[in-house]
């Protein structure tokens, strides 16, 4: 909290109004303003030391103030309370509706009892508690690592056969005799095929030896 330096006041009296007891051996600097509403008290201890520029406003009760106590300049204290004896208050401490212990110490710019301040902090440090879940964290996951590309192997090359070519069978085997168990393959000559014929067609026979008689004839004649 920035607090202004304090300016030094040319007023050297002290104002009071309502009802305000000081005590003869309290200290009280130039420009204090002690103001008590009606209904309300302001008491001073002895040996209290209210500084410059302190304001003291009792309200809806008393406001009492201890012996010894010492008020840093610049304090503000409003509402109704007690300030215990020989407590310490920091310049520029607001006390509002006071309830300081004996020999307590506040450092200066403090701020007690104010109620809406503590209200509005409390609401935001529930905020965060009320919340059933708590955001679920990503799975770690493992980095992809970059391999070197490696260039696709060429297919396996298979020697190429040559075709299979049949094997010649030899001319030798076909002239074997059968086998025992084998149906024996006839083969027809020209020959057989020609006395077939002529028993089939006797009169072709016949007629073949005229032509071939024929043919004699002629050629004997020529």
């Amino acid at each position: 909290m920035y607090l202004s330096p304090l300016q030094l006041s040319s007023n050297s009296q002290i104002w009071m109004s309502g009802d305000v007891v000081v005590n003869e051996g309290a200290a009280i600097a130039p420009g204090v303003i002690l103001q008590a509403d009606p209904g309300s008290r302001i008491s001073i201890a002895p040996g209290a030391c209210i500084g410059m520029g302190v304001i003291i406003h009792a309200r809806e009760g008393n406001l009492d103030i201890g012996a010894g106590v010492i008020l840093g300049a610049g304090v503000l204290v409003v509402g109704a309370g007690t300030i215990g004896a020989n407590a310490c208050i920091g310049a520029g401490t607001t006390l509002i509706d006071p309830c300081i212990a004996q020999m307590q110490i506040l450092p200066a710019g403090s701020l007690i009892g104010d109620s809406s301040r503590q209200a509005a902090a409390e609401a935001t440090a529930a905020a965060p508690t009320a919340a059933p879940t708590s955001p679920e964290t990503p799975e770690a996951t493992t980095p992809p690592v970059d391999r070197p590309i490696e260039p696709p192997e060429p297919p396996e090359t298979q020697p190429q056969t040559a075709p299979e070519t049949p094997e010649a069978v030899p001319e030798s085997s076909a002239e074997q005799p059968p086998q025992p168990g084998e149906t024996p393959t006839i083969l027809y000559g020209q020959a057989h095929i020609n006395r077939l014929l002529g028993t089939l067609f006797p009169h072709r026979q016949a007629f073949n030896r005229s032509e071939e008689n024929g043919q004699t004839l002629s050629g004997g004649s020529g």
